[in-house]
């Protein structure tokens, strides 16, 4: 019988738990166990979801309390040695230390998962890296899924794809040098699984979708031959892109079976069926994993006919990759526009999905016949919707020409414009946009959404904070002043609910890192602006200081790719539509007087493809769209643009050429070793590099961030050179905020007048 199976399910909850359970703990307001507890029952519910939902292998290790590839580092016993901590001994709050750093040592970095806004910690690797088998924490999980009466399948990233994902730390050796020891240790840990009573281990490798070298791609038929020696079956995971070329290899890779991502590259399910071993099963991922979209049920179906022809009961049903990136339920949504609502299935939805592709399969397409129909109705509405399709937007990009996209004037004569009526100090300092967003922002954010509160309350209680974020500006010594977005709920969110095209969910969130939930707009359709969107928070800003105050704005890209975005349209034609609804909020800060503006673009490397192959193409639509949301715009008006938690070493020429005048990136967990590309590749703008990392509670010392400024000053001249944190500051407390830019400012005016002296 075709087995429907999860490589994960979302662990934040449906209405966040973990999150809750998490901040409660930090905050001291439950002890251990009460968390330890809550956690316990969210993962058995959610189990026991799967199984009533005709899960037959539910996943298992796929829960982390903070983040999986941390969880995968405990299970090796390969923590950094500078914690000083034992994988086996270790606490609850050692392990939440790791993720959010200590009084001692900053937490591990933290970079996205292959292309999603998903962020994991860094595994650090020495030469003398030692690794020891760690199964209890997975061995506990196993134990409660069984207690259930689940037929459980535990997870674990695969050896390749951990060794590939951390960074080389100390002396420079290769990574590869640990994969005995590495392996050996997955050997225990698979034995203990088997001892366990699991007949099935998961094991991922999605590194399979990138352009790996020859000698990595070398390393998975020994590796993967010491493993196949362990008592368990094993279902190597690869997933987020094709895996065709590498079919020979996988075909005859000694594991029990293998599964495929099919929405992402539904081609490649032939490549497999051609010549597929007779012993192996074939898991087809083909409910989409990644975006919440209903599937095209017929057409699945008829994909999935054929590969049922073939394999018989070793065809396994499974969405593309773990649900993981998929908000929970879609029955919780009570306010969502209805139209919308019947286009969409969220991560309980494509668990019904599954289970109607397994019937028609076995009892065939009559036995789903009014689902079929559903499904076909579903995908001709969205076809038609007048709602979707804007004559207007798309005759506006119709008209575009060539050099649409460009500034009047190159860099250097548009800096000489700014340095003259901007006037500050060598070493300018700012910061990147948020302020924190207090109790009494959210207090007036909720009375305002349950109608307790009027507009013109709101809008009040709105400017009172801003207010009080550009009095502390001023006392602190920011040269460059932001409003502090406490009107804003989220920095994507808050633009798309202003814009057409865009629906929003109540309880549509994704975990980004630990804590940290996004709730991502849905962009079902053509994009326009209505209206100003920041105007005039802007100007009220800037009527209260002398001092340049930022206009804020999130750029066309993260726009993009921190929404759930359409399949229907090309992402290079939508992200143009979202530019242009930009650029007229740019001409229109301008006009107000706002000479300063920040776009942000955190997720411009998140959008890059994993196979290098394609990135010329994204590069060039990406870095084009962002000039576009600023065309037209005086060579005086400053344009600051923000990237942070991504590796830009290969991709700086495009970056360059997004051509804003001030790039503010992350530097900070990686010890300013961003910095050192920007430096080599001669970066020609203006550069922010965070001089201490905010998504850790601990204030940064005088000390620290003078050695990292030392180093900048090492690589980009001082008068390129800006002074400001890592990013936003939304997450983090007054007290704390105030310390640590009272510090930065401190160093700041240091090193001023060390260069003054310098210069005399």
């Amino acid at each position: 019988m075709t087995t429907i199976h999860l490589l994960g399910f979302p662990r934040i909850g449906a209405r966040r738990e973990l999150k809750q359970l998490q901040e409660s703990y930090w905050k001291q307001d439950i002890d251990e166990a009460a968390l330890l507890k809550g956690a316990r029952e969210l993962r058995q519910r959610h189990w026991l979801l799967q199984k009533g939902a005709g899960v037959e292998l539910a996943p298992v290790g796929d829960f982390a309390l903070y983040d999986h590839v941390l969880d995968a580092q405990i299970l090796v016993g390969a923590l950094p040695a500078r914690f000083g901590f034992d994988a086996a001994t270790l606490t609850t709050a050692q392990y939440f230390e790791l993720g959010r750093g200590n009084a001692r040592q900053p937490a591990l970095e933290m970079t996205k998962w292959f292309d999603t806004n998903y962020h994991y910690l860094v595994p650090e690797w020495h030469a003398d890296t030692a690794f020891s088998a760690n199964p209890a924490p997975l061995l506990a999980q196993l134990r409660e899924a069984q207690a259930l009466g689940l037929k459980a399948k535990p997870v674990l990233v695969g050896p390749l794809t951990l060794l590939w994902l951390g960074k080389v730390k100390g002396a420079a050796f290769d990574r590869l040098h640990l994969l005995p020891a590495l392996l050996e240790c997955y050997r225990e840990l698979l034995a203990a699984l088997a001892a366990a009573g699991a007949e099935w281990v998961q094991i991922d490798e999605p590194i399979l979708a990138l352009d790996l070298p020859a000698d990595w791609l070398g390393a998975f038929a020994p590796s993967y031959q010491r493993l196949a020696e362990a008592p368990v079956k094993l279902l190597l995971a690869s997933y987020f892109g094709s895996v065709a070329e590498h079919a020979d290899l996988l075909q005859k890779l000694p594991v029990a079976g293998l599964h495929l991502d099919l929405t992402r590259a539904p081609q490649q399910l032939d490549v497999f069926l051609a010549a597929w071993p007779e012993h192996k099963v074939l898991s087809a991922g083909v409910i989409d994993g990644r975006n919440v979209w209903r599937a095209d049920l017929g057409a699945v179906l008829t994909r999935l006919e054929t590969a049922r022809a073939r394999l018989g009961e070793r065809l396994w049903l499974a969405p593309s990759c773990s649900l993981l990136h998929c908000p929970v339920d879609l029955a919780q949504e009570l306010a969502l526009d209805v139209d919308v609502k019947t286009w969409l299935a969220f991560a309980v939805q494509k668990l019904n999905e599954l289970k109607l592709l397994k019937r028609g399969l076995l009892d065939g397409r009559d036995a789903i016949a009014p689902e079929l129909a559903g499904s076909d109705h579903t995908q001709s509405s969205r076809r038609t919707s007048p709602r979707i399709h804007r004559p207007t937007v798309q005759a506006r990009r119709a008209a575009l020409s060539g050099d649409s996209d460009r500034r009047h004037s190159p860099y250097p004569q548009r800096a000489a414009a700014q340095r003259t009526w901007l006037d500050l100090p060598l070493l300018p300092t700012t910061t990147i946009g948020s302020f924190p967003q207090t109790a009494e922002i959210r207090a007036a954010r909720a009375a305002c959404k349950r109608g307790e509160l009027d507009a013109a309350g709101y809008d009040a209680a709105m400017r009172r904070e801003i207010e009080l974020a550009i009095r502390r500006q001023e006392e602190l010594g920011l040269d460059v002043l932001v409003h502090g977005e406490a009107e804003r709920n989220d920095m994507v969110e808050y633009f798309g609910e202003q814009l057409s095209g865009y629906a929003f969910t109540e309880h549509g969130w994704v975990q980004s890192y630990g804590s940290r939930c996004v709730k991502p707009p849905i962009l079902y359709g053509d994009v326009e602006r209505p209206s100003p969107l920041t105007v005039r928070w802007a100007v009220y800003a800037q009527s209260l200081t002398t001092r340049p105050v930022k206009g804020m704005l999130t750029g066309p890209v993260t726009m993009l790719q921190w929404s759930f975005v359409r399949d229907d349209l090309a992402r290079a034609t939508v992200c143009q539509q979202i530019a242009l609804a930009l650029n007229d909020e740019v001409l229109e800060l301008e006009n107000a007087g706002i000479r300063v503006i920040q776009i942000d673009e955190p997720a411009y490397r998140e959008g890059l493809p994993l196979k290098q192959s394609e990135w010329p193409g994204y590069l060039a639509w990406a870095s084009a769209a962002f000039r576009l949301s600023t065309a037209g715009i005086d060579d005086a008006t400053q344009i600051h643009t923000h990237m942070c938690y991504s590796e830009f070493n290969d991709i700086l020429p495009a970056i360059a050429a997004m051509d804003a005048d001030v790039i503010t990136i992350e530097t900070s967990r990686s010890d300013m070793e961003l910095l050192t590309a920007f430096g080599d590749f001669a970066y020609p703008n203006e550069i922010g590099p965070g001089v201490y990392d905010i998504h850790s509670p601990r204030v940064p010392g005088e000390a620290g961030i003078e050695n990292l400024l030392e180093k900048a000053l090492a690589v980009i001249p001082a008068g390129r050179l800006w002074v400001n944190p890592d990013c936003g500051l939304k997450t983090r407390g007054w007290p704390e905020v105030e310390a640590a830019l009272a510090n930065m400012v401190a160093v700041t005016r240091r090193l001023r007048a060390r260069l003054a002296e310098t210069v005399v």
